[in-house]
């Protein structure tokens, strides 16, 4: 993985590769390529950032036709030779490829006994030379690219450019490729966002399917043979364009977007009337949410963090069980599914590859799952075909900000919803919704002045480890912070419920160790205070996250206040400081803020 961006047409077609490039950049990447047909198939390719290749590329490159790839390492080192494209022997058939090939090492093994030399270290090689096997037998391109594909196990996103014909090859298998169609050209891509300023007119493959693109149309056939049921799509492009707007980095651009952010999410949602929410996308009726025996939600990473929080709060408000799972390990666990519960698939990119096969293992087992994504036609969006867009924009930095705070206010609208068919009052509810339409002027209040947060980041920025602490909704907010500064400011983070941290972690602490606290003025302060005082008599530093004006603030060496707000609603404002600290700390350290190292924002393998 991470990439796919292809055109064939009557313009030029290299210029066109890299702007699409530049367009999935935001996904995470190690090098990136691109393959152009003028007569022969010129392949570039490089190490680093898109910009890197605009470096090596010469200032005209003739051909209508080419495909190209940003790539995030799965099989062999990051190097020119093991970036995509890669060609067969013949320099005649090229490929790009997002996905895992399962059995490629013993594909590999046949090859080499055949005497193809594979070049790279990849598994994705082996495709170019399978399919030239099946030419040089007499198939055609599609039939050849089809008998390849039946050999493989694993999963793939493929594209292949062919010097002797004039038309690109897509299939899709686990790995998102969309097909773009426009007036007299056509376009594929893993990511609607690289296509929308190009055109409307979207196919989205679905797995199994096999399409033949030229200018002039799209023939999506199936893998096994037949036509496929796969239509076109007009989407309606509701991403902006993805400005820096006079920001450093895309990450404190996406930070100080999150009030604007928020009130598009809850904008036509909260029922103040009612004191409840209103999510017709979920279409859930009352009696199904009075009668369901239990809510699961799955997420990986940064949605995990906020399914965790939803967790929390649909048993506080619904007074029904819930729990959050692991979308890498839901499938492999032979889960028990109640066709009665209620499931929601969490993911901001709509893409992810644990996630979606969470979703398949539901279905087969007789449930149904609730999407809440963010990109509009997405795969879960339409695996779903029901749920709660979060409205959040484009998020181009890696390391996801305003995405979560929005996946977050989703899952609390769904509490609030739940909660009023079971359990809790009108004028409570009309309290929440109160509350809730306040957060992003509040949000605005915080990040006009966002305290000290160079104090907290001295404390922090050549630490061993950073500990986190919360209880209760605190606790994933805690986790949620130290993912942040993981992945930005590549510091070791141990985040733990403050109760927690005396049965293991407290080992670590020493003179000066960081510990940063969440502390709303909630039913648990007290007991965090306990822990703050164990973390203290071990010479620990507290940088401590709290309400403004609580007496708390005292027993800190770093305190940054956050305003007063319903304590089930804190998680939206007691974040925000730690993805300060995080973005802050990586500048300092001179990591790359918007593409930290090792990192995809789309993660489309298992």
């Amino acid at each position: 993985m991470c990439g796919i961006f292809g055109f064939i047409g009557k313009r030029a077609a290299a210029p066109l590769l890299v702007e699409g490039l530049r367009r999935l950049e935001y996904r995470g990447y190690d090098s990136s390529g691109i393959v152009v047909k003028n007569g022969d198939l010129q392949v570039y390719k490089k190490v680093g950032k898109v910009s890197e290749l605009s470096s090596i590329l010469p200032n005209h490159i003739e051909g209508y036709s080419g495909i190209a790839h940003t790539r995030w390492a799965t099989h062999g080192e990051v190097n020119d030779v093991n970036a995509h494209p890669h060609l067969n022997d013949k320099a005649d058939i090229a490929i790009v490829h997002n996905g895992i090939i399962d059995n490629a090492r013993d594909i590999r093994k046949r090859l080499e006994k055949k005497g193809y030399l594979l070049k790279s270290e990849t598994d994705s090689e082996t495709l170019a030379h399978m399919i030239t096997i099946g030419m040089d037998s007499g198939q055609t391109p599609i039939e050849a690219v089809r008998q390849t594909l039946k050999r493989l196990t694993g999963t793939w996103g493929l594209c292949v450019l062919f010097k002797d014909y004039e038309q690109i090859i897509c299939a899709r298998n686990g790995s998102p490729l969309l097909i773009g169609k426009g007036d007299g050209e056509s376009f594929v891509s893993s990511d609607p966002h690289a296509l929308s300023h190009h055109t409307q007119n979207i196919f989205f493959l679905e797995d199994g399917d096999l399409a033949i693109i030229d200018r002039d149309g799209v023939e999506i056939t199936r893998l096994e043979g037949g036509v496929s049921d796969t239509s076109m799509t007009v989407v309606e492009d509701e991403w902006e364009e993805a400005d820096i707007s006079g920001y450093p980095h895309f990450m404190l651009k996406e930070i100080h977007e999150q009030p604007e952010a928020l009130r598009r999410c809850i904008t036509g949602r909260l029922d103040k009337a009612n004191g409840g929410a209103k999510l017709g996308g979920l279409k859930l009726e009352p009696v199904r949410l009075r009668t369901a025996p239990h809510v699961r939600l799955i997420g990986c990473g940064t949605a995990l963090n906020a399914c965790k929080i939803g967790q929390l709060a649909i048993e506080s408000l619904a007074r029904i069980p819930a729990v959050a799972h692991v979308a890498s390990e839901f499938r492999y666990n032979d889960p028990v599914i109640n066709p009665n519960a209620i499931h929601f698939a969490v993911s901001q990119s709509g893409e992810t590859a644990d996630t979606i096969s969470a979703v398949k293992e539901i279905h087969l087992k007789g449930g149904e799952v609730h999407g809440i994504v963010n990109v509009v036609g997405s795969t879960i969006a339409r695996l779903c075909g029901q749920g709660v867009y979060i409205h959040s924009g484009p998020e181009q930095a890696v390391a996801s900000t305003k995405a979560f705070t929005n996946m977050v206010a989703s899952l609390l609208l769904f509490s609030i919803r739940i909660g009023r068919t079971r359990s809790f009052s009108r004028e409570r509810g009309r309290s929440l919704i109160d509350n809730f339409q306040n957060i992003p002027s509040q949000m605005e209040e915080y990040l006009s002045n966002p305290g000290p947060i160079e104090e907290a980041v001295e404390l922090v920025k050549h630490a061993k480890s950073v500990l986190f602490l919360g209880r209760g909704l605190s606790a994933p907010v805690a986790s949620e912070g130290a993912l942040k500064l993981m992945e930005v400011a590549y510091i070791p983070c141990l985040a733990y419920p403050a109760g927690e941290m005396k049965h293991g972690p407290i080992a670590l602490l020493e003179k000066d160790s960081p510990v940063i606290v969440i502390a709303p003025n909630d039913k648990h302060r007290e007991k965090t205070v306990s822990s703050m005082h164990e973390c203290k008599a071990r010479g620990a530093k507290i940088i401590l996250i709290h309400e403004d004006g609580d007496p708390i603030s005292e027993e800190a060496d770093v305190a940054i206040s956050i305003p007063k707000c319903d304590p089930l609603l804190t998680p939206l404002l007691s974040v925000v400081p730690t993805q300060l600290i995080a973005y802050q700390t990586a500048l300092e350290l001179g990591c790359d803020v918007d593409r930290p190292r090792n990192l995809a924002k789309s993660v489309t393998v298992e």
